[in-house]
Parts: structure tokens; C-alpha cells; sequence
């Protein structure tokens, strides 16, 4: 059961609603014109709609043409980053600084494309939920949405999600049962010493030795007090300090990322990143000031709903462009909160391995693979809620 004849009848229009959705992309929770495109295609398709969680959010309600009380979601992520884009085609941003740099606009296309298949056929039985969220990118969309009650509005019984992966093959996918992408924490720390001339290091306290210290210590953190199988990262990504060549600062900024896939890994590498920390200030005579903040949990498929997932996707792509034993990614997503909330699965689908990678200006995604999205989501509906016989 390859790609979906009447969906690749109508790859045309898919492509034209990507192209739209890239040359207006918007930021975490100001997708207003997003969200007004997706609200009036799916009303367009007869689909119920409604707005407001999380801001800018929109659900699709479609039942199928039989009856029965089971229910799922599909989940799509509909906003941009602050990248000023670098490429010359005709539907390039037309907002200065932001740019669909990370394909989410096809990820809103492709679940477009099966919301109006399904909303033509209704080949299933039961109702899907088309969840079309705001702000995965650093600011906790998905959260909002569920804290906003959006399965006590829509209950289901699993949730699936999926995310384009450069670099795979066009015309793949890829997925695990269990830990699919990491955590994603943030810390900053502030070293406080005190200022002096540069000439006269000897009078002052200085913050800038005792911040490079720490960003080395830092990295000890994984290499000798975590267990050698157990993955994590710990990256200092930010330092701020000074304004002058000859004046050693009052104060010093350090700011990273840490990603790991359990909780009890989080635990430690925040009291180690603590002890590493105060350790070295007290040592050199400074003091910190340390926030860390935990902003998404591990996505962790469940077994049941990656098999589904998987047995889908190879119905569409054949068995043997389903990597079904991904080795999972350091990189984090926001669909975790829904996967704590809910049963379900995210998959990768291979976005080809000529183009730029995810976050870069000179990213784009794939237009050939929108009905390939689209088939899989229509073939998981018709999979999931199928017909009894």
C-alpha cells in the first residue's frame, strides 16, 4: 500500500500551502497568521475547528463514517526560529529574521494533506484529533497545550507525532520503542569576583578565570561522575563578560544546555554542575549565582504505538526503509509532554541528503516527501480506528 493516489493527486496544492506557510513564517506563540491559514483549510475540509490553547493553537475534530469510542491525535508543530535565511528560492522568508529553518511548515502541510484526505474518505471509525501546535521550538508549546487541557477537551487513547530528519533518505523512515531524543535542560551561572585594573590583577578577584574553570570543570561532569553507558551532555554554549582590554569585570556569565534520557541522570548532572561550580568559586574566591531550569522531558515512545507506527510506515515506504532501531538523538522535542500525558509515537522521516541540516539558513525542506507525510498519517488513521468487519 504505497503513497495515497488521491493525496499524490493534490501534491500541487501541498506544495503551494508549504511555499505560503515558509514565505510567512512566525515565532513561538505568534503564529496568527499560521494558525488563521490552518483553521481555514481545515474548515474548508468540513473539519470542526478550534483555537485558543496555548494562544495560537488549532484542533481539527473529524469522525469517520462508522461509529465507535476510540479517538487519537496527530500532532504537527507550526512555528519558526529567529534565522535571517540565506536562500534564493521565490518563496523565501518574507520576515525579516525568522525562517521555517527547521521544516516545521511541512510538517504542518503533511498533516494538512491527511486532515483533507480523511475529511474526503472517512474510511475509519472512531474520531482523530489534528493538533496543530505552537512554540516547540525552547518555549514549551506542547506543555502549554496540555496544561491548557487538551486531553480532557480531546480525549484519546494515543498520540503520534513526527519530525523530517535531513541527511536520511527521501522516502524513509526511522523510529525506536522506548528513548527516541534526550531532555533538554538549560543552566546559567553567574560568577561573581571583583573587579580590578588588568595591570593589577593582585588587587581584584577574577571572574574570568574562575568562569573558565568552571566551563572546563563542567565537562568532567559526564567523563567521571555518570555511569560510561549512561548518555548525556553537558555543553556551555554562552559566555558574557567584560567590556574593556585592561579591566578585569565585577562579573562573569555562563550559560549551556544539558540533554540526558532519565530523570535520574538530570538529577545529577544538576547537582554536579552545582558542586563543580561552587567548588571552584570557593577555591578562587568568587561566588555564583546558578539557575537551572528543566524545560523538556525525554521523548519516550511506548512499545505498542512505535510498533503501529512502524508496521504504518512500512506499508507505505516498504519494510525496508523503516529503520525500526534508530539510535536515539541527543536533540529534545516538546512532544514528550504529550507522550507523558498520552500513550503514543514519534518517527523521523527522511528528508533527503543533499540539503542543509536542521537550524541552518540554507535549510529547506523536501516538497517530493509532503504526499509520503501525508500518506503515512492517512494510513495510521485507517490502521489505528479501523472499521470492524
Amino acid at each position: 500500500m504505497p503513497i495515497v493516489n488521491r493525496i499524490a493527486d493534490f501534491h500541487k496544492d501541498l506544495t503551494a500551502w508549504r511555499h505560503e506557510l515558509h514565505a510567512h513564517p512566525e515565532t513561538a506563540f505568534e503564529e496568527k497568521r499560521t494558525s488563521e491559514f490552518v483553521a481555514k483549510r481545515l474548515q474548508e475540509f468540513g473539519i470542526e475547528v478550534h483555537r485558543g490553547l496555548a494562544g495560537t493553537g488549532v484542533v481539527g475534530t473529524l469522525r469517520g463514517n462508522a461509529p465507535g469510542p476510540r479517538a487519537i491525535a496527530l500532532r504537527a508543530d507550526m512555528d519558526a526560529l529567529h534565522i535571517h535565511e540565506q536562500n534564493g528560492v521565490d518563496y523565501a522568508s518574507q520576515n525579516a529574521g525568522r525562517m521555517h529553518a527547521c521544516g516545521h511548515d511541512g510538517h504542518t502541510t503533511m498533516l494538512l494533506g491527511a486532515a483533507r484526505y480523511l475529511a474526503e474518505t472517512r474510511n475509519f471509525a472512531g474520531t482523530v484529533h489534528f493538533v496543530f501546535q505552537p512554540a516547540e521550538e525552547n518555549e514549551g508549546g506542547g506543555r502549554v497545550m496540555v496544561e491548557d487541557g487538551l486531553f480532557e477537551k480531546f480525549p484519546v487513547e494515543a498520540v503520534f507525532g513526527m519530525h523530517n530528519w535531513p541527511g536520511m533518505q527521501a522516502g524513509k523512515f526511522a523510529l525506536r520503542a522506548g528513548p527516541m531524543m534526550a531532555s533538554f535542560d538549560i543552566f546559567e551561572i553567574i560568577v561573581t569576583g571583583k573587579g580590578t585594573h588588568a595591570a593589577l590583577p593582585h588587587l581584584g578577584i577574577d571572574p574570568v578565570v574562575a568562569a573558565a574553570q568552571i566551563a572546563t570543570g563542567l565537562q568532567t561532569i559526564t567523563s567521571r561522575s555518570l555511569a560510561p553507558l549512561d548518555s548525556a551532555v553537558v555543553s556551555v554554549t554562552q559566555i558574557h563578560g567584560g567590556d574593556t582590554w585592561n579591566v578585569i569585570p565585577d562579573e562573569v556569565v555562563l550559560r549551556g544546555t544539558t540533554r540526558s534520557f532519565k530523570p535520574e541522570l538530570q538529577d545529577a548532572i544538576e547537582a554536579g554542575i552545582r558542586r563543580v561550580a561552587e567548588g571552584v568559586a570557593t577555591a578562587m574566591g568568587a561566588s555564583v549565582k546558578i539557575r537551572y531550569e528543566r524545560r523538556y522531558p525525554a521523548t519516550v515512545n511506548t512499545a505498542a504505538e512505535a510498533e503501529t507506527a512502524a508496521t504504518t510506515a512500512s506499508e507505505v515506504v516498504g519494510e525496508g526503509n523503516v529503520d525500526r532501531d534508530l539510535t536515539p538523538t541527543m536533540g529534545s522535542e516538546d512532544f514528550a509532554f504529550m507522550l507523558q500525558a498520552k500513550p503514543g509515537a514519534y518517527v523521523f522521516i527522511g528528508n533527503g541528503k543533499n540539503g542543509a541540516g536542521l537550524h541552518n539558513a540554507h535549510y529547506d525542506f523536501n516538497d517530493e516527501i509532503l504526499p509520503v507525510g501525508a500518506s503515512y498519517w492517512a494510513r495510521l488513521v485507517e490502521r489505528v480506528l479501523a472499521k470492524r468487519a
